[in-house]
């Protein structure tokens, strides 16, 4: 237990280097491909490396969440499966149905659409 606690500790700020070099390469990247397209195609204002961070956090809050979704799926998904977990299969594919009219997909290949 004791070595377990004694690698956290000495590993700790190489972990914390690690990220904020990671956080560092993400600002530099995002900069540079705004700088490098936005301007020249639609007349933008350059931005710095502490604007670019700040698009970064904001679009990872917007459209990646705060990374609680657990398993990886979307929340959405996750949700719609769980949904689907206490569903007979006939109740399942009523569901698919009603989703694919509500969203105009129509009938699936293979399936003649109803009267």
């Amino acid at each position: 237990m004791r070595s377990r606690v004694k690698r956290l500790v000495l590993l700790s700020p190489l972990i914390l280097l690690a990220f904020l070099l990671f956080i560092a390469l993400g600002g530099i990247v995002v900069r540079e491909l705004w700088n490098w397209l936005l301007p020249p195609l639609f007349g933008w204002h350059a931005i710095t490396f502490w604007q670019a961070l700040g698009l970064l956090a904001l679009c990872r809050i917007l459209f990646g969440g705060l990374g609680l979704h657990g398993s990886g799926r979307s929340g959405f998904r996750r949700r719609m499966e769980e949904r689907c977990d206490h569903m007979t299969p006939e109740e399942r594919e009523q569901f698919r149905q009603r989703m694919r009219e509500r969203w105009g997909f129509g009938p699936t290949t293979g399936e003649t659409p109803g009267p």
